[in-house]
């Protein structure tokens, strides 16, 4: 009794030296930014790793989260899958209704292009809402808020009556609930695994593939049975599945105590008091660096533009993708109106959809389970294979041009599946390897705004190219340069850099092994002296000595 009571009593005292030692840091802290401004930025970081531990929860020793590489983690990949299965591939479908629309509303390409390119480009612009929205409110709750915007937006999309209503309901609405589902569920897959972060990300990757292969068929049967508007009705109705599949997104940790949240709205208060104070004592100018001091954190923390400044490697890679992203998509849009366009049915057209789709259910898990052996952990040649795929995926549209028979097309659908599969698998992967996991969520966001550009851009000027030569070969052709050249100038710039990398390293160690030598030199050099006789001493008398 004597002995629980001595150590509920040295447990009691090493608690009250915990909570000392803590008050004491956040007392020096905001006395920290009450002297420094430039405080502020570390001050908004620690919140931003504590309000992750929050919604990611569990942390091991070193303060990180905690990845199980299994178990709930395949729960996630499976979620994953139907998640990506029902936004990245969605747009695609949109060329299933690309000639009703086009008819039901008089259009022109360029303009009826406008409705999955602005899908498409908020889908990918909606990075920065996103990462704020996770970090305020958790990947579950993002993903479902997502899947409930998506669903309303196709819903609303089926009474639209002009063209601008659609770019609204189905572009604007349904591209944003797109981008709160899916990006947050790529990140919950890079936090549940690590040593299998290539092969879990490979397998997510199967759930476009999935849509690929199955929505083109259900949007043919729909059209031909309820028409365009009777089909977006029902579509929004399968999107709502999204909020599903954000359910089961269960955070790595428990829930945050109050007293953690009362204690972080303790010291944002003291912070603003001492913030405010500080912009009272210098005027215009206090204010304005406490804006940039809060400015700066917010762009690094969500958009990541200072990585494009401080990793080349994120620099090299952002710009590639971005690049191919502008004709990337454009032959999923335009394949089902070019066949068409040429005489062949609306079901076959279809079928090289599915087609496609079922290519790539085949080679993703394929590749997954090959980057998944133990050989390619941790290797740094991804982004080789990624920029070897996207050179093969950009020549690949050169065959479409070449003739518009059903054996043609099928052979393309094949080559452009595997590479596309190919691509897809490693996306994220390269990003993951080239970014810190802490950084990935701004990073992603980053690239999105980027391709979300080139994905605006895309379907719009490839409808212009169709308008302006009533010809659909050319846009196969500008989609082949587009991608081959993305290719080679990812695969060109990481050599270089790998190149400039082992340059340093080598200089490095050269300079380490020239420093270590110095001193050994110089010892024996004294050794060397130490033995030579003084004042007719002999060599034994000044060893004696010494």
């Amino acid at each position: 009794m004597t002995e629980g009571v001595e150590v509920h009593q040295a447990q009691t005292n090493i608690a009250d030296a915990a909570t000392t030692s803590v008050t004491r840091s956040r007392m020096s802290s905001l006395q920290a930014v009450e002297t420094d401004p430039g405080s502020e930025e570390l001050d908004q970081q620690e919140e931003a790793s504590s309000s992750f531990h929050s919604t990611g929860g569990a942390e091991d020793s070193r303060g990180g989260p905690v990845a199980p590489d299994g178990g709930w983690g395949w729960v996630v990949v499976a979620a994953t899958v139907l998640v990506l299965a029902m936004t990245l591939a969605f747009p695609s479908c949109i060329g299933i209704f690309y000639t009703d629309l086009q008819n039901d509303f008089q259009a022109s390409n360029t303009e009826t292009s406008w409705v999955p390119a602005i899908m498409m480009a908020v889908l990918h612009a909606g990075g920065p809402i996103c990462s704020v929205l996770v970090e305020c409110l958790g990947c579950r709750a993002t993903i479902i808020i997502g899947g409930i915007l998506s669903g309303l937006g196709m819903v609303a999309s089926s009474f639209a009556q002009t063209l601008v209503e659609l770019y609204i309901t189905a572009g604007i609405i349904t591209g944003m609930g797109f981008s709160l589902s899916f990006q947050p569920s790529i990140t919950m897959v890079g936090h549940y695994f690590v040593r299998r972060r290539a092969f879990a990300n490979a397998l997510s990757s199967t759930g476009t593939a999935l849509g690929l292969s199955t929505l083109p068929l259900l949007a043919n049967y729909l059209l031909s049975s309820f028409g365009w508007r009777g089909s977006f009705l029902v579509l929004g109705g399968v999107l709502l599945n999204c909020c599903v599949c954000g359910a089961v997104m269960r955070p790595l940790g428990a829930k945050p105590k109050m007293e953690a949240k009362a204690g972080q709205m303790n010291k944002s208060q003291l912070k603003t008091n001492c913030l405010s104070i500080t912009q009272e004592r210098e005027g215009l100018k206090g204010r304005l660096r406490a804006t940039l001091s809060t400015v700066m954190p917010f762009l690094r923390r969500h958009m990541a533009f200072d990585l494009l400044c401080s990793s080349p490697y994120f620099c090299a890679y952002a710009l590639g993708v971005s690049w191919m992203m502008l004709g990337f998509v454009v032959p999923l849009v335009y394949l089902v109106p070019y066949a068409t366009a040429y005489g062949m049915e609306q079901d076959r057209a279809a079928l090289l959809m599915a087609i496609l789709g079922l290519i790539n259910i085949t080679v993703r898990p394929a590749t997954a389970l090959v980057f998944g052996l133990p050989r390619f952990r941790g290797s740094h040649n991804f982004a080789y294979l990624f920029a070897a795929a996207v050179l093969i995926n950009g020549l690949s549209n050169c065959i479409c041009g070449m003739a518009t028979s059903f054996p043609v097309l099928l052979a393309y659908v094949i080559v452009f599946g595997i590479s596309m599969s190919l691509v897809g698998s490693l996306l994220f992967t390269v990003l993951m390897d080239t970014v810190e996991m802490s950084r990935f969520p701004s990073a992603l966001g980053l690239i999105s705004i980027m391709e979300s550009i080139m994905f605006l851009l895309g379907p719009p000027l490839a409808g212009i190219l169709v308008d302006s030569t009533s010809q659909y070969t050319y846009v196969f052709f500008a989609c082949s340069i587009n991608g081959s050249t993305a290719g080679l100038f990812i695969m060109l710039s990481f050599y270089w850099l790998d190149r400039q990398k082992c340059r340093e390293v080598k200089s490095s160690f050269t300079h380490k092994d020239i420093n270590s030598l110095k001193p050994s030199t110089k010892m024996t050099i004294d050794c060397d002296y130490s033995l030579v006789p003084l004042h007719g001493n002999t060599i034994r008398d000044s060893e004696t000595d010494v």
